[in-house]
């Protein structure tokens, strides 16, 4: 049945975030997130866009991955950017450290740099980046939450930087899209991990396009792309106060 999708479903949890999650089935959700990404996060096209024309012109391009998860996009980009010809210094960033013990150990992440930290651990630390990007985070976070990590990848990010959250849009048809296309899985490729349940929590807990805009406030715009996703962006300037 679907759910009352008029307005964010904020009390909902995605099983992955509880702290006693089962570890096999925490594990193979991470796993499968590589093949799940890749058909509905689009970050084909951004790096198309805007990713490898700045690490073009920038040489060493410094990429933080906030909220990374399992590291399948922090991988993808490292490989991308690789085989583009480019150079590129990437850090994946989580505060739970169940996720970050399980990125450092696949192959492949030899090249990226793993920290169980937060954003503000960065700002105090003073770290700088050129891209400051994130996959499925921000329906995550609280309302304080959200204005922290937009806060500080502001600061984090250097002169002439971006910004790039990417998000799932809630609406009736992404609910029914998601949910019919992962009922045929949910016995095989899904079986054994959170993607399927956390899914549908997810599409629940988002926000629509206005909603998202309002939540970010100045400074902050949102594109809409298929599949049902929000791009929230900012360039940085001079000023990162």
């Amino acid at each position: 049945m679907m759910p009352d999708l008029a307005s964010r479903a904020v009390d909902a949890r995605e099983l992955m975030d509880d702290p006693h999650a089962d570890v096999r089935m925490l594990e193979r959700t991470y796993a499968r997130f590589t093949q799940v990404n890749a058909v509905v996060a689009g970050w084909r096209g951004v790096y198309r866009r805007d990713i490898r024309p700045l690490a073009r012109r920038k040489g060493v391009l410094r990429v933080l991955d906030v909220g990374a998860g399992g590291g399948d996009l922090a991988r993808a980009l490292q490989r991308r950017l690789r085989a583009d010809g480019c150079f590129a210094r990437i850090t994946g960033l989580d505060t739970d450290a169940r996720a970050i013990r399980w990125a450092a150990g696949r192959k492949g992440s030899a090249d990226v740099r793993w920290l169980c930290a937060s954003t503000a651990d960065l700002v105090r630390d003073g770290e700088s980046f050129d891209v400051v990007l994130s996959n499925h985070l921000l329906h995550h976070l609280t309302a304080d939450e959200l204005a922290g990590v937009l806060h500080d990848s502001l600061r984090l990010t250097a002169p002439g930087g971006i910004v790039i959250h990417s998000d799932i849009a809630r609406s009736r048809a992404a609910y029914a899209l998601f949910s019919a296309a992962t009922l045929p899985l949910a016995g095989t490729l899904l079986a054994g991990s959170f993607i399927r349940d956390d899914g549908l929590t997810s599409i629940r807990r988002s926000y629509t396009a206005g909603e998202l805009r309002a939540a970010a406030g100045e400074g902050w715009r949102v594109e809409q792309r298929l599949p049902a996703r929000l791009l929230l962006r900012a360039e940085a300037g001079d000023d990162r106060s």
